[in-house]
């Protein structure tokens, strides 16, 4: 045994079962025994079609989806085990302490944790959240043994990050301490402003329920979360790795320049070949319209021929015509041809252009015929299909991916790992193998630049998010690009102490997992969002080689090709919110990742969140530190990601509400138990910044939605919450806390200092009159004062927005002192700190009042009633001008729309809701979150009557 497999088997997951095994209170010899007993059970359990009718089950005959399957741990369709699973879970649970309580403030500091981790990047994926990242949540929210879902799980990193809560070193990766009784500690800030480390959490692995609707999704996350062998598989890697040396590797020979010395190739650079306008004549792209020297594409090129002067916009891709043996007729595909190939004696790296062997060699590989593991289907109708020269380059089939070295290549490959008899090293080196399949495609393009420097790898250097077909392609040899992998591989999973019992994976439609109600500890999830990633689209090209495809009928997306807009896509995640509520304990939280730079996939998302019933507490970053191809082209792009926390409220509350709901007494219980799941502080760095959701604007907001969607009417108006607001909370800095939480707030100011405001853009009259509220807060000021710095605000005005003169706003929501009368408190307290000389003066001395007249200032809830009543006459007035006007509206004052919907909501009136909305622009409506609120739910009533 070499010392590397030695060093291996040494640090090998002891965990994994040699003897008996036990599962789902069944005994079996081995592990393979208890494999075959519970494929044989889902074999009978595929054959009934009651089984296979629900929703969102993969596409896929039975065979194949039991060798993708690896049952009761890991199924490529519905799990029939779920109910078994939770309960030996929830049995298996630690005792609690008499009287427990479960009680969590939502985690609201922002989280950074980088893409560098060595099991993160063991496989690749569209979108990846670290699994490091996950833990600050999962450890935050849950005690050892809880149960978590993910219900679109992708490659399983939630599984991943709730096993290694117990994996102490990982855990210490974090910046937490673990102390020997395995009780975690984060590093705060105590009362007398010195750091301190304070218990939260306790070291222990977590439980999870993974599902994906992607069969090529659920197959990566079973890897991840159940065990297998690291030695084994690098033992069958390097076996099938040399077989296939020995049989196709004559495929990746060629001659060094010298005629005589024999190298093996590493990659070949294919280029297209176009046509010329003019003469007719070919132009060989890399070789006419690339500049050696500089390593990128000319803009303008001469033809070699005539020396007409070319864009590649302006030349025709050639093509050749060849018999396609798999579909029995002629095709036409792209003329391309080798320019360029690189390739290794001893250690050292050369590049040659090919010459007359190497074309023969080319010659005598096509001529051949195709492993029978390569899929030849017809791509399905699909967006992926009409984008990134898919079209131009004529790629209609799966195996028009590849060119055929390509194709004989990873064909072979797949049929030696299909091959292995221990299914567990099977997965794995498939697992593995699948990962090659865009980087041994027509998809991987040639880059010569690499960090800004010639040279570097070709390995998988497709672009990702999309199918793009490059007019450069390097073709790798399968050694070049899967060895340096597979040592990565098992150098990610040595010693890594995952226990297969703690997942459950599973395929199928999120909104019908089958989960047991009020079952699950904690949800973290991160769902597709409107039309970021194709995911069925893009995962086609590996599910065509597994045989087993995702169901796209209950994709949540927008996507035109398959007529799914936005208000189908809401409608898609409403019914996986829904099914996340139902199937999560009361008072227990979710947390959703969100990546998505449009409003209204924003507004969609919280509507769908707050529809099926869950309430948010708190929105936060996430920062992955790497950038997707949207992140990074789109200029509209976010850096990081949002991550929203949401409760579903406890069951005592529930009851309670159904008998307060006509009271007033419902809006005060409803602020007082959504209070306690609210943050007290927020941080960043040493700051303590403002808490939104504290804010009692938004507090209102959160007590109408709730009302709205469950039916009854809103009892209270602003003002008179307002006022409630005052009288029976106690606030600080505009933030309204319980009795027990605001003593935490002062403790946390006095060390933090002063409480860092948020920054306020201006687009319309909502955030104008915010943006006029924190600055009069602050410092009272004349209208003279105000207007300069309120035309410096005007520039990101919406279009759609009627713009409003500043004296309107002012007359509408402030009050102006003039003169008579001692000076209000507001203006008083303003003067009196700034000015030395107006302090300890009664506020009716004339060098105060001089001072204090003309000013503008935020009035105290008793004397805003007054005010809200003589702006929501405005305007009503102003909305009911918009119920009679005939055609479309494309300026307008937003503000009386919503005060229009929310007049006719309370008198039923819901065809003025909906007529009124018909008439506002459809981006207007969906980036709107509470006319989109308003409209959802009229729409719903309607339906309902």
């Amino acid at each position: 045994m070499s010392q590397s497999n030695l060093v291996t088997e040494l640090l090998e997951n002891n965990n994994i079962p040699k003897g008996p095994v036990t599962c789902l209170g069944l005994t079996f010899d081995n592990d393979e025994a208890r494999r075959s007993h519970f494929t044989e059970e889902l074999r009978k359990k595929l054959q009934d079609p009651e089984f296979r009718k629900i929703e969102g089950f993969p596409l896929g005959s039975d065979e194949d989806i039991l060798n993708l399957s690896d049952p009761p741990y890991y199924t490529a369709c519905p799990n029939p085990w779920l109910a078994d699973f939770i309960a030996e879970w929830e049995a298996q649970k630690p005792e609690q302490p008499e009287g427990y309580h479960y009680h969590r403030e939502p985690f609201a500091a922002d989280v950074s944790e980088g893409k560098t981790d060595q099991l993160y990047r063991a496989h690749t994926y569209h979108t990846k959240v670290p699994h490091k990242a996950i833990m600050h949540y999962i450890l935050h929210y849950t005690k050892p043994g809880d149960i978590i879902f993910d219900g679109f799980c992708g490659s399983g990193m939630t599984g991943v990050a709730a096993q290694m809560c117990g994996d102490r070193n990982t855990i210490m990766e974090l910046g937490y301490q673990v102390r020997p009784n395995g009780d975690i500690l984060s590093e705060q800030i105590d009362d007398s402003g010195e750091k301190s480390w304070i218990k939260f959490s306790k070291i222990g692995a977590r439980r999870s329920l993974l599902n994906d609707l992607s069969p090529a999704a659920t197959f990566i996350a079973s890897k991840y979360n159940l065990q297998f062998s690291p030695a084994k598989y690098e033992k069958e890697f390097k076996r099938i790795l040399s077989e296939l040396e020995h049989e196709i590797g004559w495929m990746y020979e060629t001659k060094h320049t010298d005629g005589r010395t024999s190298a093996k190739i590493n990659y070949t650079v294919w280029s297209e070949v176009f046509v010329c306008p003019e003469c007719g004549k070919e132009i060989v792209f890399l070789k006419d319209a690339f500049d050696i020297k500089t390593y990128k594409v000319l803009e303008r090129f001469p033809c070699p021929s005539c020396n007409t002067s070319c864009t590649k916009d302006s030349i025709d891709l050639a093509f050749v015509s060849k018999y396609d043996e798999s579909l029995s007729n002629v095709t036409k595909t792209p003329k391309r041809v080798p320019f360029l190939i690189n390739y290794t004696i001893g250690e050292t790296v050369h590049e040659k252009e090919p010459d007359s062997s190497d074309i023969a060699l080319i010659g005598k590989i096509e001529s051949m015929h195709l492993p029978l593991t390569v899929p030849t289907e017809a791509l399905p109708k699909m967006q992926m299909a009409n984008v990134g020269r898919m079209k131009t380059t004529k790629v209609t089939h799966i195996h028009n991916f590849f060119l055929t070295r390509q194709a004989m290549a990873i064909g072979l490959l797949w049929q030696k790992a299909i091959a292995i008899k221990d299914k567990s090293i099977r997965h794995a080196v498939l697992w593995t193998i699948e990962q090659a399949i865009s980087g041994l495609s027509v998809l991987n393009r040639y880059q010569p630049i690499m960090h800004g420097r010639p040279g570097g790898s070709q390995v998988n250097r497709q672009m990702a998010g999309v199918f793009y077909v490059p007019s450069q392609i390097s073709e790798c040899s399968p050694w070049y690009n899967l060895e340096g992998k597979f040592k990565r591989v098992t150098k990610a999973f040595l010693g890594k102490n995952f226990q297969t019992n703690f997942s459950c994976i599973f395929t199928g439609d999120c909104s019908r997992s089958g989960i047991i109600s009020n079952s699950l500890d904690y949800i973290f999830t991160d769902p597709p969002f409107g039309e970021n990633i194709y995911y069925s689209d893009l995962n086609l090209l590996v599910e065509a080689w597994h045989g087993v495809k995702t169901n796209a009928n209950a994709e949540a997306i927008v996507d035109r090709v398959k007529n799914k807009a936005l208000p189908e896509y809401q409608g898609l995640m409403e019914g996986c919110f829904r099914e996340y509520y139902r199937a999560l304990k009361p008072g227990r939280w979710i947390t959703i990742e969100f990546s998505n730079t449009k409003a209204s996939v924003w507004n969609s998302i919280q509507t769908a969140i707050a529809n099926a019933g869950f309430i948010v507490a708190s929105v936060s970053a996430l920062d992955k530190k790497q950038g997707t191809f949207q992140a990074v082209n789109t200029p509209t792009a976010v850096k990081q990601d949002l991550v929203i926390s949401a409760y579903k409220p406890n069951g005592g509350f529930e009851e309670r509400f159904q008998k307060e709901a006509q009271t007033e007494e419902g809006v005060w219980d409803f602020v007082r138990t959504h209070l306690k799941y609210l943050p007290v502080t927020k941080q960043q760095g040493a700051l303590l910044q403002f808490v939104p959701e504290r804010d009692p604007r938004i507090l209102f907001d959160q007590m109408v939605a709730y009302y709205v969607r469950k039916g009854y009417p809103v009892p209270i108006s602003s003002q008179e919450f307002q006022i409630g607001l005052a009288q029976r909370f106690i606030e600080r800095d505009g933030m309204f806390f319980l009795p027990d939480q605001v003593a935490e707030y002062d403790r946390k100011k006095m060390t933090s200092g002063e409480l860092k405001q948020m920054s306020m853009f201006v687009s319309d009259e909502a955030s104008a009159i915010q943006w006029l509220r924190q600055l009069l807060k602050e410092k009272p000021q004349t209208f003279s004062d105000l207007n300069p710095q309120f035309m410096q605000q005007l520039g990101g005005w919406s279009k759609n927005e009627a713009q409003l003169d500043l004296r309107e706003l002012l007359h509408q929501n402030f009050l102006s002192y003039d003169g008579k009368g001692p000076v209000p408190e507001q203006i008083h307290g303003y003067l009196s700190s700034n000015w030395k000389e107006l302090r300890n003066l009664p506020k009716d001395d004339p060098t105060l009042v001089a001072k204090a007249r003309d000013r503008w200032y935020v009035p105290d809830p008793n004397k805003a009633g007054d005010l809200e009543k003589l702006r929501e006459k405005a305007l009503l007035k102003e909305f009911e001008e918009y119920k009679e006007v005939k055609k479309k509206l494309k300026v307008f004052r937003l503000e009386a729309v919503r005060a229009g919907f929310k007049k006719a909501w309370q008198e039923r009136d819901y065809a003025v809701i909906v007529a009124v909305a018909d008439k506002i622009p459809n981006n207007v409506l969906e980036e709107d979150p509470k006319l989109l609120m308003w409209y959802d739910q009229a729409v719903t009533r309607m339906g309902g009557e």
